[in-house]
């Protein structure tokens, strides 16, 4: 998903998608993950937000809310807070669920509550998305989801693709208005 919103942010001229990752949490207290990942994309930083004109977040779902890994590193942004690094800029979300009552809307909800207290325009995705009216798999007005089925193999449908691409557009357009 997050690979399809940067492509939909690229397809705004001015702007260039930056994926990152946060580490997983441990139940072990000692255990800590490398500063760089194995694979995959690098874990974010407190830069990474100050850099950004825009911000996307995503969480697969876990019993109607954000990831525990999310989370402890939203809980860790108080030094972006108080400078107000984020305080403007635009926001959009996602998430994916193992089924289609899964929890994808309040998901999407938990993880604009932080958001909104970093003073973020939150922006979600309009009916004027055709997709939005035809999926039978993800997608909501508040942001782009996917349905991944219970054993995380169901592919992204078209709907979802186009969804997560008008995502990424959406928040280029406006980081670039609000920017002005």
């Amino acid at each position: 998903m997050a690979e399809q919103i940067a492509r939909g942010v690229e397809k705004h001229t001015q702007c260039t998608a930056r994926i990152r990752t946060v580490p997983r949490v441990s139940t072990v207290c000692e255990k800590t993950e490398p500063e760089i990942p194995a694979s995959g994309h690098l874990y974010a930083t407190s830069a990474d937000l100050q850099e950004c004109a825009g911000l996307i977040l995503g969480s697969p779902t876990r019993f109607g809310n954000m990831a525990a890994a999310l989370k402890y590193f939203i809980d860790g942004t108080s030094d972006n807070w108080l400078s107000g690094t984020l305080n403007g800029k635009p926001a959009g979300i996602f998430t994916s669920t193992g089924s289609l009552h899964g929890g994808q809307e309040t998901t999407l909800l938990s993880m604009m509550l932080p958001l909104l207290h970093h003073g973020m325009v939150i922006t979600g995705l309009p009916y004027t998305e055709a997709a939005l009216m035809t999926t039978q798999t993800g997608g909501t007005p508040y942001g782009a989801s996917h349905f991944a089925g219970a054993d995380n193999k169901r592919t992204m449908s078209q709907e979802e693709i186009d969804l997560c691409q008008a995502l990424g557009l959406r928040v280029a357009e406006l980081a670039v208005r609000l920017a002005k």
